[in-house]
């Protein structure tokens, strides 16, 4: 298993498949783009598959996410969640992404074992959408939604970051349009991993303030905190439910005390937590000929040097070094 010092143990894994995007998302990195990874350094579908065998046979991991950068970028991705769910145990295995791509690739990945998707989704405004991500690709989101309910890649999640004087008043459209179209909303609040380290904190629109928006238009009732277990998001019934919406209030309402997570960048290193700023080395080892044994025990000590949290509200936090397109989230 992969357990902390804190008793905390790791069953979720999320996995990098690239940190290249097609958005240029102001949150996340600049207009201009960034210097992508080399390919060398990537791992290869045969690397990816074993050291995601590996986590899922010897360490526990139940639940995997692929994600970015944008992760339909990667080609032959149909191939590696095929891979994944034939592992033994399998695992649920899902996805989140920006949609681009989605409206072709929904069905090809339904069938090669996809569960379920997440994707990202800042605004139903086109103006406003080119203001955050400097692309105008709105409406391929929105199809590519529209194909994986399609397609039964459901519950679909929805995940949306709020900005002061961008688009925080979109808190109350987005769960309508969640609301009809059978989308399980979440909002998150913005986190220090953007590449210009350029995030303040009276930017960030709080948990608090999304609630009071959502609560002059809906009846919102805290879901059984018992369901939630290490999930990161609140869920509150809407209107007497069944619907319900999420907030992750990831600065102001931390969960580290819960965290169930552990991630695999697209170039082999094993990062125990989104802020960390240390990372250990799976593919160099890997390629040196390690063993299955000798790769899980490092995975094993990169896990168990766990901080109890996250620190963003520390006065001596430091912002790690790679930003959220080359960690995953």
């Amino acid at each position: 298993m992969l357990t902390d010092s804190y008793g905390r143990v790791a069953t979720d894994l999320r996995v990098s498949l690239t940190d290249r995007c097609n958005l240029r998302c102001s949150y996340c990195m600049p207009p201009e783009g960034l210097d992508w990874l080399p390919s060398p350094d990537l791992l290869t579908d045969d690397e990816l598959g074993r050291l995601v065998r590996i986590g899922v046979e010897l360490l526990g991991i139940t639940e995997v996410r692929y994600t970015g950068g944008e992760p339909l970028l990667r080609r032959g991705l149909p191939g590696i969640v095929a891979r994944t769910a034939a592992l033994a145990p399998r695992p649920e295995i899902s996805l989140t992404t920006n949609g681009i791509g989605l409206a072709r690739l929904a069905p090809a990945l339904r069938e090669a074992g996809l569960d379920r998707i997440n994707v990202s989704l800042d605004t139903l405004d086109q103006a406003t959408f080119r203001t955050l991500a400097k692309r105008d690709r709105l409406d391929d989101v929105l199809a590519g939604l529209a194909a994986a309910a399609d397609a039964g890649l459901v519950p679909i999640k929805v995940n949306a970051v709020l900005m002061r004087g961008v688009n925080e008043k979109e808190a109350v459209p987005l769960l309508r349009y969640c609301l009809e179209h059978g989308y399980q909303l979440r909002f998150i609040e913005q986190m220090p991993l953007d590449a210009q380290h350029g995030w303040r904190r009276e930017d960030m629109v709080t948990a608090d303030e999304i609630l009071d928006s959502l609560c002059a238009e809906f009846t919102l009732v805290p879901d059984d905190p018992r369901a939630r277990g290490s999930a990161p998001a609140e869920t509150f019934l809407v209107d007497g439910g069944p619907a319900r919406v999420g907030v992750i209030g990831s600065v102001t309402r931390p969960f580290c005390g819960s965290c169930d997570r552990v991630r695999l960048t697209a170039d082999g290193q094993i990062r125990n937590c989104l802020f960390a700023r240390q990372e250990s080395n799976l593919r160099d080892p890997m390629r040196a000929g390690a063993a299955d044994g000798e790769l899980a025990r490092i995975w094993q000590r990169a896990v168990a040097s766990k901080l109890p949290g996250h620190g963003i509200n520390d006065p001596g936090f430091l912002q790690p070094a790679r930003p959220m397109s080359a960690i995953g989230g």
